[in-house]
C-alpha cells in the first residue's frame, strides 16, 4: 500500500470506526450514580455542599439563607491512551492487528468512567469528602435540633468485603462526574511532522480532561460487617432515620444495595428471594435493586 494523505485519511477513519465499535461493547454502570458537572476552568468549587436550607412559613419578610462554605474543589485531571502504527505495517498491507486493538482501545475507553467512579466509592473509607470527613465515616458532623454540633455515621465497621447501601433517586447522586473535556479520538498522522520523520510511526489515541469527587454523604451507607438481614436492616433504617442541621428529617430512600462479585449471592438472598430459610415471607423482597459491581473487587 502506496502511504499518502489520502491512504492515511482512509485508515483513519476506519481505526476510529473500530474504535467507536469498541466503545458501544461496554456497558456504562457509573451513569445511576452520579451527577455530571460540566466544568469551565481547571477545577470547579462545591461550596453548595453540606446546607441546603428547608421550606418554611412565609410570615413578614423573607428569611436569606447562605450556603454553608466548605471549601471543596474537585481539580480537573488529564487522562490518555495511544497507539503507534508502524508505516511498514501500512506499506505491507499488515494491518490485521490493528481492528481489535482499537476496538479493545475505545472498550477501554468506556469502561474508564466506571473505574473512576466505582474507585472512588472504594476508596470512600479513607477520601474526605466535603465536611472533612472520609466519605464513609462515624463521625459527620451535624447540628441538632437543640444548635449543638453531634455526629452522624454512614459506616459499619468490620473485616469483610465492603458493601453499600445507596439512594439514587435524588437530583444529587453520591459521585460528581465532573467533566471539561470529553473523550475523544485523536490521530497524529502528518507525513512532513518531525516525528513521523524520526520514528516512522503514526500515532492514534483518545484522552479526556475530568474527574470525580463526592457530594453528599448523606445519600450513602457503606458496611464492612457480614452481609446479612440484620446489618441490611440496620444501613436501610440508618438512612430513613437520617437528619440534616437543627433535626430536619432528609426523607432519604435507599434504593440500591451496591456489592462486588464476592457478595452477589448474599445480595440476591436478602432482597430477591421470595421467602427466608425458615419460610417465613421475606419483608424486604424487592426492596432495593441489587447491582453487581466488578470494579469494586
Amino acid at each position: 500500500m502506496i502511504v499518502n494523505k489520502g491512504t492515511l485519511t482512509a485508515l483513519g477513519t476506519g481505526f476510529k470506526t473500530h474504535f467507536q465499535s469498541g466503545l458501544g461493547m461496554h456497558e456504562p454502570m457509573y451513569r445511576p450514580f452520579v451527577t455530571e458537572v460540566t466544568s469551565t476552568t481547571s477545577k470547579e468549587e462545591y461550596g453548595w455542599l453540606g446546607k441546603m436550607p428547608r421550606m418554611r412559613e412565609w410570615i413578614g419578610d423573607r428569611v436569606l439563607h447562605g450556603l454553608a462554605v466548605h471549601g471543596y474543589t474537585i481539580r480537573n485531571r488529564k487522562f490518555e491512551l495511544s497507539v503507534e502504527v508502524s508505516r511498514d505495517d501500512i506499506e505491507d498491507d499488515n494491518l490485521g492487528v490493528y481492528s481489535p486493538m482499537f476496538q479493545e482501545m475505545g472498550e477501554s475507553t468506556a469502561a474508564h468512567p466506571n473505574e473512576l467512579v466505582f474507585g472512588l466509592i472504594k476508596g470512600g473509607l479513607t477520601t474526605k469528602c466535603y465536611d472533612g470527613q472520609y466519605y464513609f465515616d462515624t463521625d459527620h458532623p451535624v447540628i441538632g435540633s437543640d444548635g449543638a454540633t453531634g455526629s452522624q455515621s454512614n459506616l459499619q465497621t468490620g473485616a469483610g468485603a465492603p458493601w453499600y447501601l445507596m439512594a439514587l433517586n435524588r437530583a444529587i447522586k453520591p459521585v460528581l462526574f465532573q467533566k471539561r473535556r470529553d473523550y475523544q479520538f485523536r490521530a497524529l498522522t502528518d507525513l512532513d511532522s518531525e516525528r513521523v520523520f524520526m520514528t516512522d510511526t503514526f500515532v492514534y489515541g483518545t484522552d479526556a480532561r475530568l474527574n470525580v469527587g463526592f457530594s453528599l454523604w448523606q445519600l450513602a451507607y457503606a458496611s464492612k460487617g457480614d452481609l446479612d438481614a440484620t446489618n441490611f436492616n440496620a444501613a436501610y433504617a440508618a438512612m430513613m432515620g437520617r437528619t440534616g442541621d437543627h433535626g430536619r428529617p432528609l426523607g432519604i430512600m435507599p434504593t440500591h444495595l451496591v456489592v462486588p462479585p464476592s457478595l452477589r449471592e448474599a445480595a440476591q438472598e436478602i432482597v430477591g428471594v421470595e421467602r427466608l430459610a425458615n419460610g417465613a415471607t421475606n419483608p424486604n423482597k424487592g426492596l432495593v435493586q441489587v447491582v453487581v459491581v466488578p470494579w469494586l473487587v
